[in-house]
Parts: structure tokens; C-alpha cells; sequence
């Protein structure tokens, strides 16, 4: 009950945040225009609207959940508000998780809407609407909660600017990782292979979110890969929240 009320709250004031709205409005925009890039652009009109559309969610996505994530807890300890909560019965971890989820929630209703504008436009040009185009969305929404989560944690011990410095490193770390598995193909065995290894095994690994060349091209995916990709975002979360609650509760406001 407490997780949940702290959710409901964090989700009425991630409403009322104008830069939600702002890019959201841009979201759309780079999802409509998506078409008109098709027009102006030589080759497959569908395959240019589905990159470009698919694109334009997880990016504005990553922001909402980054510029919104990194405020959370910062601005409730800014206010002095963190005092009041934490002077009730409520664990700093249902504190964590409750702005956490409120955050989830607020992307999964943005994430909605920017789905069905990129759905209809594509049901515009094709008169179908492809399951694999929900089921790339939904991986989409499997990678901002485990950003959502990485957010938190870098709020929790640091100023919004720093945070979101520290998030989008995280964010382009995550996408830029599968390059280590290529370097240690490479490398010969000793301490360097080792600590490229390490670094392989704890660094994220976004990448298994991301199945926008497979939907847009329509190349076969095994189903294997859907559940592995999906467990390994929800341990990665639940180890990144675990950080984050571990933080929290070592961090000290006076």
C-alpha cells in the first residue's frame, strides 16, 4: 500500500512536468515524420516509416526516463519533503521503489500513445497492423524501465545534472558493450582478457532490447531470444534498484 501510494503520487507529479509533454510532442512528431522522410527518401516507404518510428519511441523514451528519472528522489530532498516521508512508517526501499514504479507507470502511458500514433500510421500504409511491431515496442519498454532504474540510482546519491551525465553514459555504455565480446575474440588469455571479461559480464547490455533491424527488415528471430532478453532486463533492473535501495539507505541528509 505505501509503494503504491508513493506511485500514484509520483505519477501525478511526472504529469503535471511540462518537459513530458514537450517531448512527447516531439515524439509525434518525429513519428509523423516519419512518413514524410518516406516520400522524399529512394527506397521501401514501410521500412523507412517503421526505423524511423520505432526509433523515435526509444529515443524519446530514453529521454522522458532520464530527464524525468534523474530529478525524482533529488528534488524530494531538495524540498525537505524527503524528511516528512521518511518520518513516517515507510522504509527508504518502499520509498525507492514506489518513485520507481510511478516513473513506469508514466512511460508506460506515454509509450502507449506514441505506439498507436506509429501504428496507425503504418495501418495507413499497410491495412494491417504486424505483431512484431509490438513486440519490438514492447522490448523498447523492457530497456526504459532498466534505464528508469538506472536513473533512480544515479538520483539517489547525486545533483540532476550529474545524474543525467552519469545515465546517458550508462545509456550508450549499454549499446556500445557488444563491442568487448568482439575485443576479447581477439585477445589472448591473461590478466587484460580477464578484466575485459569482468567488464563484459557487469557492464549492460541494451542491446538485447533492441530488435528494430529484425522487425523492419522482417528477418526471423528465434524464440529463444525473447525469453532470454526479457529475464536478463528483469534481473538487471532488479540488480540496479537493489543498488539504488542499498545507496539510500546508506545516504545520510542532515
Amino acid at each position: 500500500m505505501k509503494i503504491g501510494a508513493i506511485a500514484g503520487i509520483t505519477f501525478k507529479e511526472a504529469k503535471r512536468d511540462r518537459i513530458l509533454y514537450l517531448l512527447f510532442f516531439f515524439a509525434a512528431l518525429g513519428i509523423g515524420g516519419a512518413r514524410v522522410l518516406a516520400i522524399l527518401t529512394v527506397g521501401d516507404r514501410v521500412k523507412i516509416i517503421k526505423d524511423v518510428g520505432l526509433a523515435s519511441i526509444s529515443l524519446f523514451g530514453v529521454l522522458m526516463a532520464i530527464l524525468i528519472g534523474t530529478g525524482l528522489v533529488y528534488k524530494e530532498i531538495d524540498k525537505k519533503t524527503i524528511f516528512t516521508l521518511l518520518s513516517k512508517p515507510l522504509h527508504r526501499a518502499e520509498f525507492i521503489l514506489g518513485k520507481f514504479l510511478g516513473l513506469v507507470l508514466t512511460l508506460f502511458v506515454m509509450t502507449l500513445f506514441m505506439s498507436l500514433i506509429f501504428l496507425a500510421i503504418v495501418y495507413a500504409h499497410t491495412l494491417r497492423v504486424e505483431g512484431t511491431l509490438l513486440v519490438a515496442v514492447g522490448y523498447i519498454f523492457l530497456e526504459l524501465v532498466l534505464i528508469t532504474a538506472a536513473a533512480i540510482l544515479f538520483s539517489s546519491f547525486s545533483t540532476p545534472i550529474l545524474s543525467s551525465l552519469f545515465a546517458f553514459a550508462f545509456y550508450l555504455i549499454g549499446h556500445l558493450s557488444w563491442g568487448l565480446e568482439l575485443i576479447l575474440k581477439k585477445m589472448t588469455p591473461g590478466a587484460g582478457r580477464t578484466l575485459v571479461r569482468a567488464l563484459y559480464a557487469v557492464l549492460p547490455d541494451l542491446e538485447n532490447f533492441n530488435f528494430r533491424t529484425e522487425v523492419v527488415h522482417g528477418l526471423p528471430i528465434p524464440p529463444g531470444i525473447y525469453f532470454s532478453s526479457a529475464l536478463y532486463g528483469v534481473c538487471y533492473t532488479a540488480f540496479i534498484l537493489g543498488l539504488a535501495v542499498l545507496v539510500f539507505r546508506r545516504r545520510d541528509f542532515i
